[in-house]
């Protein structure tokens, strides 16, 4: 059974521990050139449109997300959106995702503190970042806690976005691909991605993604 969340001063004096393992860490060694996009299906039941970039920081240092969603259905919100711990099979079923992305095993019972990042799930984008209070929504950010590097917990390329309702209901979600770029970056394992448009694009600046995630709206 995993550790219920932890609330306790840090003796650093950097904010509270939340989980049974800690503060989150910050990620310093993102690869620049390795992109990871997921776009929202246009095949199921959801109006919902829209896409999500995640690039690597060029000093390594955390992962820049673009973020562009419209369509909501507004007696819904507001609406929140995490990097979820498994990729959506392949019917769309959102409950496939499993729960969020929490290495440090946080939990969700406690709210996230916009102002004490390191203290939030990894994978609670908006809890971090905002929630989505308007559409369309549009959003750019750097997150110091995300990683494109395969192999720690924070790793976000195997993993899905999840969109929910102000309920937590789920009520679209998709899987992150990685792009292909203009260095010979090898791709990594890839999960099912529902629009598949997005699987052989070359990502060669954040313009092109911004195009990209344009693009998905149109869908």
């Amino acid at each position: 059974m995993l550790a219920a969340p932890v609330i306790a001063q840090n003796p650093k004096g950097k904010g509270p521990l939340t989980g049974s393992l800690g503060n989150a860490t910050v990620v310093e060694d993102n690869p620049p050139d390795v992109t990871y996009v997921a776009i929202l299906p246009t095949q199921f039941s959801s109006k919902i449109r829209g896409a999500v970039s995640a690039t690597g920081n060029s000093n390594g240092i955390g992962v820049n997300f673009l973020v562009n969603f419209t369509n909501f259905p507004p007696e819904l919100g507001p609406f929140a959106y995490h990097v979820h711990v498994n990729p959506v099979p392949s019917d769309g079923n959102c409950s496939g995702a499993l729960g969020h992305l929490d290495p440090f095993i946080r939990g969700e019972d406690i709210a996230c503190e916009k102002a004490l990042p390191q203290t939030c799930q990894v994978g609670d984008l908006s809890g971090k970042h905002g929630k989505i209070t308007e559409d369309p929504f549009s959003a750019s950010y750097l997150d110091e806690f995300v990683s494109t590097t395969m192999g720690i917990g924070a790793f976000l390329g195997n993993r899905s976005i999840v969109i929910h309702s102000m309920n937590k209901t789920r009520l679209t979600c998709a899987n992150f691909t990685m792009l292909k770029t203009t260095t010979n970056t090898t791709n990594a394992s890839s999960p099912y991605l529902f629009e598949g448009k997005a699987n052989h694009i070359q990502a060669t600046s954040f313009f092109t993604l911004a195009l990209l995630s344009a693009f998905a709206l149109l869908l």
